[in-house]
């Protein structure tokens, strides 16, 4: 890599995480994917891999500490919140937000890889540059990443209960609102075998609660049970006002 290459990722170091690397190879080697590695041999002999079951292993050591710290719950109620936190889809979007995809090594296959498989890969190098800061400013730092990152998004999580099961919780509330259990039924089917995208309704009677997509029929009635429950929320919420304004006459 050039001089100004390498740069880049030390002026998103200062922009972005607030310090400069000892080391910026630990930065450039967390965003550089197996693929990159396969096809520049010669001049490249590291992928992210490595820090990534590093970093891993820190925000989940993070993540418990606080939580369990800061909340007198069950076992299992924290073990779900701390899934919701360090999920794929909630990690990939801190990394979005990040903005370090610009500087991320891929091989020119992969750059025009599915949406999917976009979406793990700035997962994984999420967790490969918190491996990379532990590495290189210690365990204070990267705990304060994390914090920023994600660990600032337990109030949004617990708020809209997106830790739980989002198919058993719609059943839940279904019942509890309107005496009916949710069914759900494919609206659309795009896209090749191999890059599919399902589009699922869910409905509670005749009524349209939700839709989502998904690569698969599953992850697609996940999505839309997510958003039937956040409807359902918004019903209680609406309901809880009217009898608070009700009570204040």
């Amino acid at each position: 890599m050039t001089p100004q290459q390498i740069e880049e990722y030390q002026v998103f170091a200062r922009e972005k995480l607030g310090f400069e690397f000892k080391n910026i190879n630990l930065l450039i080697t967390a965003l550089t994917h197996r693929s990159y590695v396969n096809e520049h041999k010669a001049s490249v002999k590291e992928h992210n891999e490595r820090l990534e079951f590093l970093g891993d292993a820190v925000l989940e050591l993070v993540t418990s500490d606080f939580l369990y710290r800061n909340y007198n719950e069950p076992e299992g109620i924290m073990t779900a919140w701390r899934s919701a936190l360090v999920r794929t889809e909630s990690i990939g979007e801190s990394g979005e937000a990040l903005g370090y995809e610009p500087l991320v090594r891929l091989s020119k296959g992969e750059k025009h890889g599915s949406s999917r498989a976009h979406a793990v890969i700035l997962a994984d190098c999420f967790e490969a540059v918190i491996g990379a800061i532990y590495l290189d400013q210690g365990y204070d730092t990267a705990r304060e990443f994390i914090d920023k990152w994600i660990l600032s998004k337990l109030g949004r999580i617990l708020k809209e209960g997106s830790w739980r099961d989002p198919k058993s919780y719609l059943q839940e509330l279904a019942q509890h609102h309107d005496g009916a259990t949710p069914s759900y039924k494919v609206l659309g089917e795009e896209g090749p075998d191999h890059d599919k995208t399902f589009t699922v309704g869910v409905y509670v009677g005749k009524q349209l609660k939700g839709q989502g997509t998904g690569h698969s029929k599953q992850e697609a009635e996940g999505n839309a049970a997510s958003e039937g429950v956040k409807g359902y929320l918004k019903l209680e919420e609406r309901e809880k006002s009217a009898k608070g304004a009700k009570a204040a006459k």
